[in-house]
């Protein structure tokens, strides 16, 4: 935000010639001279001050969001009765009320997800699922509101027409007509499947009532839908998942999970014991290039819940990789923040297969933090534009969807016995179930964010509900509020949630032209992968990237065959 500054870059910018910088100096000299722009440096000095108190204004109440979510500690007391359905494994876990007797069910992800998709009694997932999307909901629905206008003044004093166009400027999308193109045509093609997705999950809910004696409303409610999903894996591809979760200990994952990245980028992982940690359970690791021994940066593995850390999954940037003070590689740093159920009751810490897909999921953004090479620490590892910033770790999903793979992060936890065949070829199976629902619910959070910020105010719950009922034909449960608790709002994905989607098309283009064809552990692909797509950063724009490494334009064929919309023979790669 110094006016003083921006105007000696700029100045630089016209009087350097090209021939005398490098193209990563240009690139970083560019993008100085465009972010002044973005922040109003250009301006007269009276919209330069209000520019800088709104955008001061956003960062407070953005950091407010979180943080209420952040240390939000609702819990619900439940009886063993009501959690019908639920392991012995998952009731060992909870905790007791001393008063009363009942289990302590907190909405943290290692309790709430389990029973959605297990618990038997609709009631107590109702309970759930409402006390969920109310969390911080009085606070946050303010907050995020009074976000949304700020947003929109903050364009509008930069010269857009709204801020979702404001965001989109510098990504692969460039504006909310491309955006909105992708989503509908996503939209229309994903429709047909969801239809037939909820005709199914009525009839199973409605067989379910009559064997049980319950009340049938006739319709899918929200609280329904994880429930019904997850019967739908048991029924079609007979996944039992109970049984599963014993193969994947959080250590065997971890070790094939290291084994597998070490084999296919290049590198060596050691433990480094003597570390200083923020809490006594996080692991550090460091890693080197296998061939030369170089020494490639440094990573925390911080994977069980505790009061007031971060609820979700992510990993986290702490010192970048780039040219430091003295000439050499200053060392990059980043942390992988999870939820993973603690070891309790004599058991390990058991994931299923969704958690290890997680985990797989978010290691990935460790590697590009850990392998990318640049000069200047703007490009740092995942710092490219920001529907490209989930790409590589997209991609890397799919390894836990294969059976070398899976082998190679998974044993039983008593014996050390392998994952049986037939378990195995059901779980890869199942990748397809609930392909409708999963992402018509993707579409329609995209396209709430959308609408926000293409608006200068908003009822974030109406704009909510319109669309759920509309794209994904189940109702938001009356009184809820899931945007207050939809920390991406407010987390740096505002306008730009539909990423997510986005980048899974490039990443499954990726996938299948690249490794699913030339050997999902190949190191030779595996190392240029590292070279063209880990190693830039952000110091490459992510379509260059991609063209390079794909040697052609990318496009969605692959996108759709993963999700089993169309079959490999009629895709076009």
């Amino acid at each position: 935000m110094r006016h003083d500054v921006f105007l000696r870059i700029a100045a630089l910018q016209k009087k350097l010639p090209d021939e005398n910088v490098s193209r990563e100096e240009k690139r970083f000299l560019d993008r100085l001279v465009a972010s002044g722009r973005r922040n109003g440096l250009h301006l007269c000095a009276e919209t330069r001050e209000k520019i800088q108190k709104t955008s001061k204004l956003i960062s407070e109440l953005s950091i407010e969001f979180n943080k209420n979510l952040n240390e939000d500690n609702t819990f619900l007391l439940v009886s063993r009765q009501q959690l019908d359905g639920m392991s012995e494994s998952f009731l060992s876990g909870l905790d007791a009320d001393e008063a009363s007797g009942a289990y302590k069910v907190t909405l943290a992800y290692p309790h709430y997800f389990p029973v959605m998709k297990r618990c038997r009694d609709p009631e107590t997932r109702r309970k759930m699922e409402t006390a969920f999307h109310s969390r911080c909901k009085e606070a946050n629905t303010i907050i995020l509101e009074r976000l949304v206008a700020l947003r929109a003044e903050l364009a509008a004093l930069l010269g857009y027409s709204c801020h979702a166009d404001y965001v989109l400027e510098v990504n692969v999308a460039k504006n909310v007509a491309n955006v909105d193109a992708f989503l509908n045509a996503l939209q229309k093609t994903l429709e047909p499947v969801g239809a037939r997705e909820r005709k199914y999950m009525m009839a199973l809910k409605k067989r379910e009532c009559l064997t049980s004696g319950r009340c049938f409303d006739g319709r899918l409610n929200a609280w329904d839908l994880p429930y019904y999903m997850d019967q739908v894996e048991r029924r079609k591809f007979a996944v039992d998942k109970d049984k599963l979760l014993e193969y994947f200990p959080l250590d065997a994952v971890t070790e094939g999970l290291l084994g597998i990245y070490r084999d296919l980028l290049g590198l060596r992982f050691s433990r480094v014991l003597s570390a200083s940690v923020w809490q006594q359970d996080v692991r550090v690791y460091d890693a080197h290039d296998a061939d030369t021994g170089e020494e490639m940066g440094r990573f925390y593995l911080d994977l069980h819940p505790r009061e007031g850390k971060y609820g979700h999954a992510a990993c986290f940037a702490l010192q970048p990789g780039c040219k430091g003070a003295e000439g050499g590689r200053l060392l990059p740093a980043a942390a992988l923040v999870a939820n993973f159920t603690k070891p309790a009751g004599g058991l390990p810490s058991l994931l299923q297969h969704h958690e290890v897909e997680t985990y797989f999921h978010e290691f990935g953004h460790v590697m590009h933090e850990i392998c990318s090479k640049v000069t200047f620490s703007e490009f740092s590892g995942t710092q490219v534009e920001t529907d490209f910033v989930e790409v590589p770790s997209q991609m890397l999903e799919n390894w836990v969807w294969e059976k070398e793979p899976l082998r190679r992060m998974s044993r039983h936890y008593k014996d050390g016995s392998a994952i049986p065949e037939p378990l195995l070829d059901k779980l890869i199976a199942s990748r397809v179930a609930n392909t409708g629902l999963m992402n018509l619910r993707q579409v329609v959070l995209s396209k709430v964010d959308q609408s926000l910020h293409t608006n200068a105010t908003a009822d974030s719950a109406a704009v909510f509900a319109k669309l759920c009922q509309d794209i994904l034909g189940v109702p938001a449960t009356e009184g809820t509020n899931m945007m207050a608790s939809f920390g991406h709002l407010a987390g740096g994905y505002d306008g730009q949630y539909y990423s997510y989607l986005w980048s899974e098309v490039y990443s499954m283009d990726i996938y299948f032209s690249r490794f699913k064809k030339e050997g999902i552990l190949n190191p030779k692909v595996g190392k240029e992968y590292r070279r063209i797509i880990l190693e830039a950063g952000g110091s490459v724009d992510g379509m260059d990237m991609l063209q390079s490494f794909l040697g052609r334009a990318p496009c969605q064929d692959a996108f759709f065959q993963c999700k089993g919309l169309i079959s490999p023979s009629n895709a076009t790669l």
